[in-house]
């Protein structure tokens, strides 16, 4: 089915967009890769590394509507990653991520409802539930930007559906390259707070979860992998035994915008939400502006339902935690002794 499709990546030079890569790059799904982005240093980087044919490369910034547009022309699949993710970035330059995370979707959407993209993966995070940092309140809205632009669509064309995921392990900027470098410098690790808890998922669960939605959204969906969570005590005990070594804990306090917990699905979501094994299906909310629920008749009690946080998710102990860890390809490579054939960005 996908032999012949041209597949998009926005912001494919990060660390998703080379999981998928690898996933992808010697099958036969997908005649065309492309990739767009706006840096051309990791451009050429990739290139370099990666050499086939099958994959394309475009810069540009989805801020800018007319380079989407540029690159979206035939494209039959969009998986749209293009963001700021960074926490205090975002906190001290609240418009970039408004402009990238928000406006950059609004464009991406746009385009692919202009040329008739068959299916858009808006890849969101667990950031966008309760949000309380700029980052998340960012994904939030463009959640909700991809849900009401979803709503306008036929679904005989194109279809816009979302994901949203918890931590990614050692992605670019995440505390696992941190604290493997601090544990080579044999400098303390610095946590925030032992008992901070977060959703810890491999980028490979990271496609499965874009893949699953891929395969089974329906107009407006949002798709929610279930995952365990550890407490960064955990996770920093865990990589101190893989690496034998004697450096300290130090705690240095929650940095601003930082939650204790945090939440894939708030109460809200599980009223509607579809328990399908390893993931929950949110379908959209797909009334219109008139509906009876903004003035007469009201929502339907929340009360009983739990919203799913990495506080009452499976909990790793150290040992769940350093198997979860031999999956990584940093850990394959630097503990394991086994070659790394996947080729993440530095």
């Amino acid at each position: 089915m996908l032999k012949n499709k041209i597949l998009l990546i926005t912001g494919g030079t990060g660390s998703f967009g080379n999981a998928v890569l690898n996933r992808f790059l010697h099958t036969d799904h997908f005649k065309e890769i492309r990739i767009f982005s706006r840096d051309e240093k990791k451009q050429d980087d990739l290139r370099k590394r990666i050499n086939h044919p099958k994959v394309k490369f475009y810069i540009g910034d989805v801020r800018d509507l007319a380079s989407i547009e540029t690159a979206i022309k035939g494209v039959d699949y969009i998986f749209h990653a293009a963001a700021l993710k960074q926490v205090p970035s975002c906190e001290f330059f609240p418009m970039e991520a408004v402009k990238t995370n928000v406006i950059g979707t609004d464009n991406v959407l746009t385009a692919a409802e202009k040329y008739e993209v068959k299916k858009v993966i808006v890849l969101s995070t667990d950031k966008a539930a309760y949000p309380i940092n700029a980052m998340g309140i960012s994904k939030a809205m463009m959640e909700k930007v991809t849900i009401a632009k979803s709503r306008n669509l036929d679904g005989s064309k194109t279809i816009f559906c979302a994901t949203r995921y918890g931590n990614v392990m050692a992605s670019r900027g995440s505390v696992i390259p941190l604290f493997i470098d601090q544990i080579k410098l044999g400098n303390p690790l610095t946590l925030t707070d032992p008992n901070m808890t977060r959703f810890m998922m491999t980028l490979e669960d990271a496609v499965d979860l874009v893949l699953f939605a891929f395969e089974n959204g329906k107009q407006g969906d949002l798709f929610v992998q279930k995952s365990p969570a550890a407490t960064i005590e955990v996770l920093a005990k865990a990589l101190l035994e893989l690496y034998d070594s004697k450096s300290e804990i130090k705690v240095i306090g929650t940095r601003h915008g930082e939650k204790l917990y945090e939440t894939l699905v708030n109460r809200e979501d599980m009223v509607k939400a579809e328990d399908m094994g390893d993931y929950y299906r949110i379908p959209a909310d797909n009334r219109d502006l008139n509906y009876a629920q903004y003035f007469s008749e009201g929502e339907p009690d929340v009360s009983n339902y739990d919203e799913y946080h990495s506080h009452n998710t499976e909990r790793l102990d150290i040992e769940g935690m350093k198997k979860l860890l031999h999956k990584l390809p940093i850990i394959k490579k630097e503990i394991l002794g086994e070659i790394n054939t996947v080729r993440y960005p530095d």
